[in-house]
């Protein structure tokens, strides 16, 4: 009888730290959603932003999935050679240094900025992406598929190299005037530094 009760007494202990584990969650993903809607929202208003996604879906509007893929590719294999037309191109443009210039000015809590367009190609990035195209992956397909005032908060990592816990964050990126959603942002988010 002893070892029923001392069973049932390790289930409830297990439970009740698996709701205090969802509670911990639940509190960071808050958290993280109140940091984007004070810091963050008001910018992917930006002419610059809205203009720069829309430029780009329109240019890549003949883009068929073969070619996509074949982008892609490009782009993997250019991060190991001196030659980095594609990555350049996106890295240097005037949407990726106002990624930095946003970046810089969250003073470590943002790690890293990406902005996709409504096929989830890079169109602007604080910092090389180790692909070019997102979307096949939860950050675009929760966030821009999701429609407009989406967040998509994803699991908490922690980082090898800096032992902080890290967290990317997707929103909707919608055209002002129309409401219509254009394109998608990933934030890297910093949860040691967020506000409480």
């Amino acid at each position: 009888m002893s070892r029923h009760i001392l069973a049932i007494a390790a289930i409830l202990s297990a439970l009740a730290l698996g709701s205090t584990a969802a509670r911990s969650e639940e509190a960071h993903v808050t958290e993280v959603k109140r940091y984007i809607a004070a810091n963050v929202q008001h910018w992917l208003r930006d002419r610059l932003v809205i203009d720069t996604i829309k430029a780009q879906n329109s240019k890549n509007a003949v883009l068929s999935e073969t070619d996509i893929e074949q982008l892609d590719k490009d782009w993997t294999t250019q991060l190991a050679t001196a030659q980095k037309p594609l990555i350049d191109g996106v890295l240097k443009n005037n949407l990726s240094a106002f990624l930095r210039q946003k970046q810089e000015a969250s003073r470590g809590l943002i790690t890293e900025i990406f902005v996709m367009d409504n096929r989830g190609l890079n169109v602007g990035q604080s910092d090389t992406t180790s692909d070019y195209w997102q979307g096949d992956e939860a950050k675009w397909q929760k966030s821009f598929k999701a429609g407009p005032g989406a967040i998509f908060v994803d699991s908490v990592e922690k980082d090898q190299s800096t032992g902080q816990l890290q967290v990317q964050v997707s929103v909707p990126i919608a055209d002002p005037e129309s409401g219509k959603v254009i394109g998608a942002i990933t934030l890297g988010v910093n949860v040691d530094q967020l506000p409480s």
